[in-house]
C-alpha cells in the first residue's frame, strides 16, 4: 500500500477525519506519463513560460495583518504585517526561532493563527483555503514527501492534483527532471533519494503548477553547486516573469544575491525591511550578512572560550 491510500486525514486538533470528506484523485484519473527524455542542453527557458491562477493586482502578492502565534506562554510570532507585492523576490531573514518558519506555516495554511489574518492577494488563508492553496507552490525545511513514488510519479501525481494537462504536465516534469539532473533517477522511489536529491524533486514538485507565489524555506541546502546554480537561474527568471518568491535562508550571500527586499525578523517581530543596497547603507556594513548581524545585536553577543584558545593536549 503506498502513503496516503486507506488513512484518514487529521486536522490540526488530532482528530480524524472521515476518509470520506478527503479528496481523493479518482484512479482512473492518475495513470503514470510516459518518460519522454531527450538529450539536449540544459537550459530553464522552456521550463516556465507564465505564471497561472493569477489573482487581484491590485492586492498584495503576500500580506499578513496583526498575525500573532503563541506557544505556551512565548509568542513565535508577535503582531507581524507584512506586504509583499507581485514580482518581488522577498527575503525573509532572521535568527533560529525568531518566528520566519512560523510565519510561512501560517500563511500558507499549515498553521493555524492565535490571532491575526493572512492571505494571497486578495484571498484570506482561512477563509478562502482552496483559493489560496490553487496560487502557491511550497518547499518547507522539513518537508515529507511520498516515498513510495518515484520522482516521475510524484511530479505526475501533483500536475494531476492542479489539474494541468496532461500533454503539458509531460512537458514540465521532463523539463524540470532534466534540469535539476534528476532524468536517470526519475525512476527510483523518492525514499532512496538523497536528501539534496529530494529537495530538487520537491522543488521540482513546488513549482510544476506554476503558481504565482513561491515559498522557500532554506531550498538550496543538500544541494550540488551545479544544481544550485541552474535554481538560482530558474528563480530569477520565475520573478522576470512576474511571480512572487518568499524565501528565507541562512545563506546570506544568496539573500543579497537574488532578493529585491528583505524582511529581518527578531523575536516574533519585523525588525526592519529594505532592499539589500539600503539595508548595507541603514546599517553602514559592506555586506547583507554584515548588515544582518549588526541588526540583530549579533556582535555584542560574541564570547571568548578561554579553554578553546589554549593548545590541544
Amino acid at each position: 500500500m503506498r502513503k496516503g491510500e486507506n488513512e484518514s486525514e487529521v486536522d490540526q486538533s488530532g482528530a480524524a477525519c472521515p476518509t470520506s470528506s478527503v479528496f481523493r484523485l479518482p484512479t482512473s484519473d492518475f495513470r503514470l506519463l510516459p518518460l519522454t527524455f531527450r538529450r539536449r542542453t540544459v537550459d530553464t527557458e522552456p521550463v516556465i513560460t507564465s505564471v497561472d491562477h493569477p489573482f487581484d493586482a491590485t492586492a498584495p502578492a503576500v500580506w499578513t495583518r496583526d498575525l500573532v502565534r503563541t506557544f505556551g506562554k512565548t509568542n513565535a510570532v508577535d503582531g507581524l504585517d507584512l506586504s509583499i507585492q507581485p514580482g518581488e523576490f522577498y527575503g525573509l531573514l532572521g535568527q533560529n526561532g525568531a518566528g520566519k518558519t512560523t510565519t510561512i506555516r501560517m500563511i500558507v495554511g499549515l498553521l493555524r493563527p492565535t490571532s491575526g489574518t493572512a492571505g494571497i492577494g486578495e484571498f484570506d488563508t482561512w477563509r478562502s483555503p482552496l483559493e489560496v492553496k490553487k496560487r502557491i507552490g511550497v518547499l518547507p525545511e522539513e518537508f515529507n514527501l511520498y516515498e513510495r513514488l518515484t520522482g516521475a510519479e510524484l511530479l505526475d501525481f501533483t500536475a494531476a492534483m492542479h489539474s494541468v494537462p496532461r500533454a503539458e504536465a509531460i512537458k514540465r516534469r521532463d523539463d524540470l527532471l532534466g534540469m535539476l539532473d534528476l532524468e536517470a533517477d526519475a525512476g527510483k522511489l523518492v525514499g532512496d533519494y538523497s536528501r539534496g536529491m529530494r529537495k530538487k524533486v520537491a522543488l521540482a514538485a513546488a513549482i510544476i503548477a506554476r503558481p504565482p507565489v513561491l515559498f522557500l524555506d532554506e531550498p538550496f541546502e543538500g544541494v550540488d553547486a551545479v544544481s544550485a546554480r541552474l535554481i538560482r537561474r530558474l528563480l530569477s527568471r520565475y520573478t522576470e516573469l512576474g511571480a512572487t518568491i518568499v524565501f528565507s535562508s541562512h545563506e546570506m550571500y544568496l539573500v543579497e544575491r537574488l532578493c529585491t527586499r528583505i524582511g529581518i525578523m527578531s523575536y516574533g517581530k519585523l525588525l526592519l525591511e529594505d532592499t539589500p543596497a539600503g539595508l548595507r547603507q541603514r546599517m553602514g556594513a559592506e555586506t547583507v550578512e554584515d548588515a544582518f548581524i549588526a541588526a540583530v545585536g549579533g556582535e555584542s553577543e560574541e564570547r571568548d572560550l578561554a579553554w578553546f584558545e589554549n593548545s590541544p593536549a
